[in-house]
């Protein structure tokens, strides 16, 4: 039988059948000799060994369209990243560190703003004017109230999806209500500190319909992108392409040229100024980082 690797805990993987049905599953000691770990997401041949208690055995790992080494997962479409329009408010910079990490691994990016509710249309201005220009699909929802849910739906059908943002975003919510059961903790966000609690412990895929699966992972506080050389940082800024070809010299990286393409188009509105002075920062900390 062929089927998908939803969790792995323990040495143990549990693989979905795609009909509803998941087994618990052992690997075949071959893999470790090949030092192929199995990963969540993979897509596995396995043998059932006891159909009444769910039992079974991977025996082989089927190719994978790429593997994310943080969260270590395999076989994704889409990546959603969550963050709150208040408590916490964005941290515009950590998006941007996302959607690197994202741009890195190939993978198409949805933005999904949560609580809604809480904020007036001013903060969805502030989004909107800030990732408009990158072309990025904005969502604007509240989890808790449901509001949104079901256009978050429609772009995950049909696709394996990651759900990724810091903590206390309401990543955990936003999947409750999409499975229409309580299959995640969700954890208050403390007052003191503004972060989630006892929220996702481990990666694990959820099955949602048919060909769809869902993914929360842990929540992370800070990203550190090394994986581009400073001057490929470039190419995870789509709205620098367009004004490229306006720079006076081809390897301009947009940060102490004259006569800059990117530049101008800041000065003139075209590109956010917190999006550019995102990128300026963190052009200067690969810098650093790769002197060393």
């Amino acid at each position: 039988m062929q089927g998908k690797i939803v969790k792995g805990i323990g040495g143990f993987y549990y693989v979905h059948d795609g009909r509803g049905r998941v087994y618990e599953c052992k690997a075949r000691g071959i893999f470790r000799s090949r030092k192929i770990r199995p990963l969540v997401g993979d897509d596995v041949e396995f043998t059932v060994l006891d159909e009444t208690e769910a039992l079974g055995s991977v025996e082989e790992i089927l190719p994978r369209r790429n593997e994310l080494v943080r969260p270590a997962v395999a076989n994704i479409d889409q990546a959603v990243l969550v963050f709150a329009l208040k408590d916490p408010v964005p941290n515009f910079n950590l998006l941007d560190r996302f959607l690197i990490m994202m741009e890195c691994q190939e993978l198409p990016s949805v933005l999904v703003f949560n609580k809604e509710d809480l904020v007036g249309e001013d903060m969805e201005t502030l989004c909107r004017n800030v990732y408009g220009a990158a072309e990025y699909p904005l969502l604007f929802i509240s989890a808790r109230r449901e509001q949104g849910v079901e256009r978050v739906r429609e772009i995950l059908r049909g696709k394996t999806t990651v759900l990724a943002g810091p903590s206390g975003v309401g990543k955990s919510s936003l999947l409750n209500a999409l499975t229409h059961n309580q299959c995640m903790e969700t954890g208050e966000v403390s007052a003191r500190i503004g972060r989630g609690r006892h929220t996702t412990r481990h990666s694990e895929l959820f099955y949602l319909e048919e060909g769809t699966f869902l993914m929360d992972t842990p929540g992370f506080t800070s990203l550190e992108i090394f994986e581009k050389e400073a001057g490929q940082l470039q190419e995870c800024y789509p709205e620098f392409a367009a004004y490229r070809e306006a720079c006076r010299f081809p390897d301009c990286v947009h940060v102490g040229e004259r006569d800059c393409g990117v530049k101008t188009a800041v000065a003139e509105g075209k590109i956010s100024p917190v999006r550019y002075e995102n990128y300026r920062q963190i052009y200067q900390e690969i810098r650093e980082t790769k002197k060393y």
